[in-house]
């Protein structure tokens, strides 16, 4: 099972960037919530700051970080301020 210590937070090269504009954009408020991936998730988010947990570990992310979010992992994200970000599955 994934932890979010296999979560890949890094700034992505402009040709990384410019694949991601074209993805969905997913908005969210501050909140917290459990969630649980079924696959493979990649994102850039455009503004917001997150900190995702197992119970063990956490990560925290923001403007202009590319995250890559293994399949299985199970965790629980604490959005402080408000998302908004480019995403895709698979």
């Amino acid at each position: 099972m994934p932890t979010v210590k296999d979560v890949i937070v890094k700034k992505p090269s402009d040709a990384e960037a410019a694949e991601c504009k074209v993805w969905p954009i997913w908005k969210c408020e501050p909140s917290t919530f459990d969630w649980a991936y079924t696959e493979k998730e990649t994102c850039l988010l455009l503004e917001g700051k997150v900190t995702v947990s197992d119970g063990a570990d956490s990560v925290s992310f923001g403007p202009g970080d590319l995250v890559v979010f293994p399949e299985d992992l199970e965790c629980t994200w604490n959005v402080s301020e408000a998302v908004t970000k480019h995403y895709n599955f698979g």
